[in-house]
């Protein structure tokens, strides 16, 4: 019997693996993986530094705790070359597989930003546990007086992360963004403020409104040219400015692709018997053909559940329900669900502050609540914020 074979041993593809095995105990699977096919979490790559967590603590399970607890056969360092969907085939650097049915989960790549420079191309940017190890090797080579100068590209979720972190962990933190507020893309502006507070509190450097025009190698350190004509030297630049789908082997296979790559509601792309999930994909959210990119756990979790569903006989249409982002900055956590871009137009941001606590909903021009925010956030607040969204349309 052919394999099921899913191509990614990421959080999703080893999280679809799980489900799948959850339904059916026996079907042959393989999962192919470029790099070790150890199991971590990625999310835990921006709030490791304050820890002091060395690469090796974030691995949960090595490949192979991971193929006998799903009984899987996991090829490492195996590189995908090209997919014949017609037939049924991948092309290996060595060898061709038959497969039953298969799964991308390629995930996303960083974004790379056009920066001039002959330091450019020093900017660092941290997707994989291995990404990981070389910035802390570079933190590592690079202290003065016991701490790093770092630079980050980017204020949304995760450029915020990494600076609360790295400043935990009592780095020198500076944070560049084209917006006037972090978190301006998600978050209510009145929160945005007091995030921003927060950091300067820290001792972060918020450099808003603006962005790094040139990287120049200075000596052992770099030298950031502003936008606004501001310079200053940093010893790493890091970029968080966002991740873009993975699409090289969808395309080359003929596989419709938008900004990720193209799957009917239950995970099937537009050939037979290939499915995709996580970072790489644009889900179909509704039926009336609108699509979304969904780069949280949550609506991975989800999609892996119900596509396991249709592969194992059950054909299952993905339902997303609305799951709060959780935002890692200790020093004001935050939790919140972006409104849907949509709503936007003649939509408000409504706030109050109980008990000093930041609560943030967000009403379309329908008067529904559509999106909220809320720090420090709680499990308790989350589920009543939650209840409400579900709620008739405010007045």
């Amino acid at each position: 019997m052919k394999p099921l074979v899913i191509i990614g041993a990421g959080m999703a593809g080893f999280t679809l693996a799980r489900e799948v095995r959850k339904l059916d105990k026996e079907m042959p699977l393989l999962i192919l993986t470029s790099d070790s096919g150890d199991y971590y979490s990625k999310p835990m790559l921006s709030n490791a530094f304050a820890q002091n967590k060395q690469a090796a603590q974030l691995i949960m399970q090595t490949a192979v705790q991971m193929a006998a607890q799903l009984n899987a056969t996991i090829k490492t360092s195996t590189h995908v070359q090209s997919i014949n969907t017609t037939q049924k085939k991948i092309m290996l650097d060595h060898e061709t597989l038959d497969y039953e049915k298969l799964v991308l989960a390629v995930g996303a790549q960083p974004i790379r930003l056009m920066i001039e420079g002959d330091g450019a191309d020093l900017v660092q940017s941290v997707n994989h546990v291995v990404d990981y190890t070389r910035f802390r090797d570079m933190i590592a080579l690079t202290r003065h007086e016991g701490s790093a100068r770092v630079t980050i590209l980017g204020a949304g979720l995760i450029g915020c992360e990494f600076a609360d972190d790295l400043r935990g962990a009592g780095h020198a933190v500076a944070l560049v963004d084209p917006n006037p507020l972090p978190l301006a893309a998600l978050a209510a502006p009145v929160l945005s403020q007091r995030l921003l507070a927060t950091l300067v509190s820290r001792g972060v450097t918020m450099q808003l409104s603006t962005t790094a025009t040139r990287i120049d190698r200075d000596g052992e350190c770099l030298q950031v040219t502003l936008s606004n004509g501001v310079t200053f030297k940093t010893d790493i630049v890091l970029s968080a400015v966002g991740l873009r789908p993975d699409l090289t082997l969808a395309r080359a296979a003929g596989l419709a692709t938008g900004r990720g790559i193209l799957i009917d509601r239950t995970g099937q792309t537009n050939a037979a018997d290939v499915y995709a999930v996580g970072d790489c994909v644009e889900y179909m959210v509704d039926d009336n053909g609108g699509t979304r990119i969904m780069p949280y756990i949550a609506p991975l979790m989800t999609a892996a559940r119900a596509i396991a569903k249709t592969l194992t006989g059950t054909p299952t249409t993905i339902d997303f329900s609305d799951a709060p982002v959780i935002v890692k900055t200790p020093s004001y956590p935050i939790a919140l669900i972006p409104p849907p871009l949509h709503a936007l137009e003649g939509g408000r941001w409504e706030s109050e502050e109980i008990d000093g606590r930041m609560i943030c909903r967000f009403y379309g021009a329908d008067g529904a609540m559509a999106g909220f925010c809320v720090a420090p956030q709680d499990a308790a607040t989350r589920t009543a914020l939650l209840a409400a969204m579900g709620a008739p349309a405010h007045v």
